[in-house]
């Protein structure tokens, strides 16, 4: 159901079914289609509420028909991710679709949301389907092995999945290593066995006046 066009348009074909995606990402369709605009992006008023207290706010539509549609999102890089049963844990500004058969919510995260900004919730993606995600710039998946964990710079992460544990530990920033000074005042260490994405591009962060 979902394939990329290229690297930054995810090409959606549906046969009666639908897909929940970013308001305002779909870039074209052919066919027979009904749009509906979903309220929070979480499911039930719990996501919603935790979204407004939070800052995790995101608006998503329901697309469903006989067609084909186009999804982009200012020019971002495409990642597909396919779930069987797992659970996705993204940064709500990274989720561009998913299928309507996925389950959305919330989930805490602590110091992590605190130390970038975007609140202290996460969203989640969880069920049997494919999800797009978008990062800046080409994002790199890394293992999490329990011989070997993953330290990650806020800025950088864009989601991870599988049997992964995270902490959050302060200290000297990747960008006081540089010398540049001014960088997260915390990075994110992964435990477990899992898959973590990453992008080459860092989002504005307030960690360095934390």
């Amino acid at each position: 159901m979902f394939r990329l066009q290229g690297s930054k348009v995810l090409a959606v074909d549906m046969t009666g079914d639908a897909v929940k995606a970013k308001n305002g990402s779909m870039v074209a369709y052919d066919g027979e289609m009904a749009f509906k605009k979903l309220s929070g992006g979480g499911e039930g008023l719990r996501g919603m509420v935790t979204r407004r207290l939070t800052g995790e706010q995101m608006t998503v539509m329901e697309v469903k028909g006989h067609g084909t549609c186009w999804f982009a999102d200012r020019a971002t890089e495409i990642n597909l991710v396919t779930l069987r049963g797992d659970r996705l844990y993204v940064e709500a500004g990274n989720l561009l679709a998913t299928d309507a058969a996925l389950r959305t919510g919330t989930t805490f995260t602590g110091l992590r949301g605190a130390s970038q900004g975007n609140g202290l919730f996460t969203t989640t993606v969880e069920g049997h389907g494919q999800a797009a995600i978008v990062s800046d710039g080409p994002a790199v998946v890394l293992r999490v092995s329990p011989q070997y964990p993953l330290i990650v710079d806020p800025g950088a992460y864009v989601a991870h999945q599988g049997d992964v544990r995270q902490s959050f530990q302060s200290g000297v920033t990747f960008r006081t290593l540089l010398g540049e000074g001014g960088g997260e005042a915390f990075q994110i260490r992964f435990e477990g066995d899992g898959l973590v994405y990453v992008q080459p591009s860092e989002r504005n962060t307030i960690a360095g006046d934390l």
